[in-house]
């Protein structure tokens, strides 16, 4: 019989890193790998991107449905006790043997919690990192200590993990996927990704994402602004922008974008990019601008600047390539200026990414295949029947 392995992705951007774990998978015969969409990727606001993963030739097992109208803090607990509602009893009708999942937010930790209660493992990627401006941290570390398997970016990470309290046994240094992405996806060329965006793309552009800083309060409209206006004011470039996710004012920040982009010739916005048109546009970018977490892990393989705004990222272990200042407009003119100097564009060009050699998929797979085919894993003797103990 085959072992039932459930994905679950909740946004766009762990979708594009998970799919080549997705693809693998389903290439093994003893496994039965569904794929459980919820969150933004229903959402038309947020671009509909459940029709990325059928663009890919993925069948979504199940659509569930979990977002409310607003993104206030009450309406994104409210959206996670959706989510155990509507994964609790997809959960029942399935019983899969190992539940995947990626990353830090509320919705990870909603889903995983309803995996607990079923007594369903679960593989983690990305446990063991900081990002002290973001409640993601301790969602992060929540998740990590509901989490059986787990699957880190770096030996910094890893250990911390450990030290968590996790068996060193079933934690295992992997590299950021992020990488592998950038040298196994056919990217696009200039004209076709110019062609693709209906953008002109002769002119010096930077790519920009900004998220809200959840830890802090009511920041989000006057940070997002001070870099709108930063980009203003450089008329001789031209500025990208990816919005923002569900998350907590994220809709504040997206509203400016539209504003701004609407006004200024030199501001563009996109709701969604998809894998291969985002990760084409940095790579023949001047730069990368914001607090997304692919200015840390992704950009300094391709060589470009990353300005880090504000305090989302910090704790994170960075790359020479990456630029740090405050989310004041004054401070992001100066720190563009600086990424835009010949001797910091060399800096980045020879760069090290510190976040592995680009093979973390397969890696991840050898170790699932291990401990579900060889059925390490056996919850239903107990909670957890393993070999090397806890």
């Amino acid at each position: 019989m085959k072992k039932t392995i459930s994905v679950f992705t909740a946004t766009r951007a762990e979708y594009g890193l998970l799919k080549p774990i997705i693809y693998k998978l389903s290439k093994i015969k003893e496994f039965d790998v569904r794929i459980a969409a919820t969150g933004a990727h229903l959402s038309p606001e947020f671009g509909l991107t459940y029709k990325e993963i059928e663009k890919d030739g993925f069948h979504i097992d199940e659509k569930i449905e979990i977002l409310l109208s607003a993104d206030t803090p009450s309406a994104i607990s409210k959206s996670m006790g959706l989510v155990m509602i509507g994964f609790a009893d997809y959960f029942k009708r399935i019983s899969p043997d190992l539940l995947i999942v990626l990353g830090d937010r509320y919705e990870t930790l909603a889903v995983s919690m309803a995996a607990v209660n079923q007594r369903i493992p679960i593989a983690h990627l990305y446990g063991g990192e900081a990002t002290e401006g973001a409640v993601d941290d301790s969602i992060r570390h929540a998740i990590t200590k509901l989490s059986y398997l787990h699957f880190t970016s770096t030996d910094v990470y890893r250990k911390r993990v450990v030290q968590l309290g996790e068996h060193p046994d079933r934690v295992f240094n992997v590299g950021a996927i992020g990488i592998e992405n950038i040298l196994n996806e056919k990217l696009l060329s200039k004209e076709e990704l110019e062609e693709e965006l209906k953008t002109d793309l002769s002119k010096p552009y930077a790519m920009a994402c900004f998220h809200p800083v959840t830890l802090e309060e009511n920041t989000s409209k006057k940070h997002i602004t001070a870099l709108l206006e930063a980009c203003r004011a450089y008329k001789n470039m031209n500025f990208i922008f990816t919005k923002t996710n569900a998350d907590s004012d994220g809709r504040i920040i997206n509203r400016l974008i539209d504003k701004y982009s609407k006004e200024n010739d030199n501001i563009t916005a996109f709701t969604s990019m998809g894998t291969v048109k985002y990760l084409s546009a940095l790579k023949y970018s001047a730069m990368i601008i914001g607090n997304s977490s692919s200015g840390i892990l992704e950009a300094p393989s391709f060589g470009i600047p990353t300005i880090n705004i504000g305090e989302r990222q910090k704790g994170r272990i960075q790359a020479t390539s990456v630029i740090n200042c405050n989310p004041a407009e004054e401070e992001i003119k100066q720190a563009i200026e600086r990424a835009l100097s010949e001797s910091f564009i060399r800096q980045a060009k020879e760069t090290v990414n510190p976040y592995g050699d680009g093979n973390t998929s397969q890696k991840v797979v050898e170790v699932i295949k291990e401990y579900v085919l060889g059925e390490k894993i056996n919850l239903k003797k107990g909670f957890f029947n393993i070999e090397v103990g806890i």
